[in-house]
């Protein structure tokens, strides 16, 4: 994942700042508690895409 792209990309719910997890390839929103999926180096960025995580 590119980190000027990282640095650029929030939220699409809250407009926060997002944790990016190599290992699960996702961007984790920690203020709604939601996963966006990375598929294929592309971060999708739907909230009916997002998965709900327990953090």
């Amino acid at each position: 994942m590119n980190q000027k792209l990282l640095d650029i990309l929030a939220c699409p719910i809250c407009k926060g700042k997002l944790i990016y997890k190599k290992d699960s390839q996702e961007l984790i929103c920690t203020v709604d508690k939601i996963a966006f999926p990375i598929r294929e180096d592309i971060p999708v960025m739907l909230e009916e895409e997002a998965r709900k995580i327990d953090t």
